[in-house]
């Protein structure tokens, strides 16, 4: 197979390499949190020169979070699947992720949505197409999706979104919300909310080390329950943070817990009723 070219990817396009190349570095761990290992053989084809991404300051504890919350993003939508096997899952977002064979059960549905030239490289690098799978070219803020997943009704629906909704407005992220309970009445959405005060520290943390990626990021939220303001439906039924549970790897920053300020969370909602 032919060497991955990924020269042409800019802006977010480009920070899905981020995730890919730290599931990679993580599976290769002996005390690995998670195995990805279709992340380590397409960072280890790559022509890509992966050096500029080891130039981005992410520490090691940052390294685990991101581990952390691609892990229980998982667990999130093996949990839905447990409650519905034949469900429709739609994953917003997906860069390089290979989610669907973690956690597919034989049964779901399953859609992966990114922006076209995303899309062009999964198929090119992962793959096409096949029985319950599906790709998605678009900005998730079109209408050009919908009649996709629109064509399985009846079935129970799940909407997952890693590390996206920072990079829209609060305006874009509320009518796409509102959106996705209006069209799909009952469906379930997962999702990382950052503070608005990561956000700023975030696009600091880039504007003066790696700013390429400087301002990119844009909407934070201090608690998911603003979100159940938008509009009448839309509950707020768990969320999930770093150090709700201990972990090892994070011991050493474990006071950060109270500091809620300075946070990222995921947030797990019921969008309407169900049908």
């Amino acid at each position: 197979m032919s060497e991955i070219s990924l020269q042409d990817l800019r802006g977010v396009a480009e920070t899905l390499l981020i995730p890919l190349y730290v599931r990679a570095l993580e599976s290769q761990r002996p005390d690995a949190l998670m195995k990805d290992e279709k992340a380590v053989a397409l960072v280890t084809r790559m022509s890509h020169d992966f050096d500029r991404i080891r130039q981005i300051p992410i520490n090691a504890f940052q390294k685990v979070m991101r581990i952390m919350l691609t892990r229980e993003m998982d667990r999130y939508a093996r949990a839905f699947l447990s409650r519905h096997p034949e469900a429709v899952v739609v994953h917003i977002g997906c860069g390089l992720d290979s989610r669907f064979e973690r956690v597919d059960n034989g049964r779901v549905e399953w859609f992966d949505l990114d922006l076209p030239d995303v899309v062009d490289l999964r198929r090119s690098v992962i793959g096409d197409e096949r029985e319950r799978y599906h790709l998605l070219g678009c900005s998730v803020l079109d209408s050009a999706w919908l009649e996709a997943v629109q064509a399985h009704p009846q079935r129970p629906l799940l909407f997952l979104a890693e590390t996206v909704f920072v990079y829209f407005t609060e305006a874009q992220v509320k009518a796409l919300v509102l959106t996705l309970r209006d069209r799909f009445s009952g469906a379930e959405l997962v999702f990382d909310g950052w503070s608005p005060l990561l956000v700023w520290v975030g696009n600091r943390h880039f504007s003066g080390s790696y700013s390429k990626f400087a301002g990119l990021l844009h909407w934070g939220v201090w608690r998911g329950r603003r979100l159940e303001s938008w509009g009448d439906g839309i509950r707020l039924l768990d969320e999930w943070g770093f150090f709700d549970r201990p972990e090892p790897r994070l011991a050493r920053i474990r006071w950060l817990r109270h500091l809620k300020f300075l946070t990222q969370r995921i947030y797990h909602f019921q969008l309407g009723k169900a049908a």
